[in-house]
């Protein structure tokens, strides 16, 4: 039981810190790789099954958000909106590398979705910049890196 409660945590810390809330995962697979009591590559695949799930959110999300954009309720402004969708369509789909990265990377995924970006290369870019970050992350932790 310990090890689905461990497993289903680590996926859900990972999942919600991969949408727009303020939350991080590192500290959960870190954690539990320090315990030396699991797997680590099945660590870093609940995390990264988990991360790469809460960007898929993300991206669902700005594909349904985009038509309330003119609604004064709308979470961002319109200037910031533009201001997004002019980086991204700089930077393009290479943008979602940076994915990973705190503050800036949960923002790329949800423009992403608004910007229409094709599911199939969105999953594939954004898992591999999440599953490298946590792969790096592990070798680290247990002191391969």
């Amino acid at each position: 039981m310990l090890d689905v409660a461990a497993y289903g945590g680590l996926f859900l810390a990972a999942f919600a810190a991969a949408t727009i809330l303020p939350m991080q995962s590192e500290a959960a697979l870190v954690g539990l790789i320090l315990t030396e009591r699991y797997s680590t590559i099945m660590l870093v695949a609940v995390a990264s099954i988990g991360n790469v799930a809460g960007s898929l959110a993300n991206w669902f999300l700005g594909r349904w958000i985009e038509r309330f954009r003119d609604r004064r309720w709308f979470p961002v402004s319109p200037a910031a909106l533009e201001r997004a969708q002019e980086w991204y369509r700089r930077y393009g789909k290479w943008s979602l590398l940076a994915s990973w990265l705190p503050v800036v990377g949960d923002p790329i995924t949800v423009v992403a979705g608004v910007l229409g970006e094709p599911l199939r290369t969105f999953v594939l870019l954004v898992a591999v910049a999440k599953v490298g970050r946590y792969i790096v992350l592990a070798a680290a932790t247990m002191g391969l890196a």
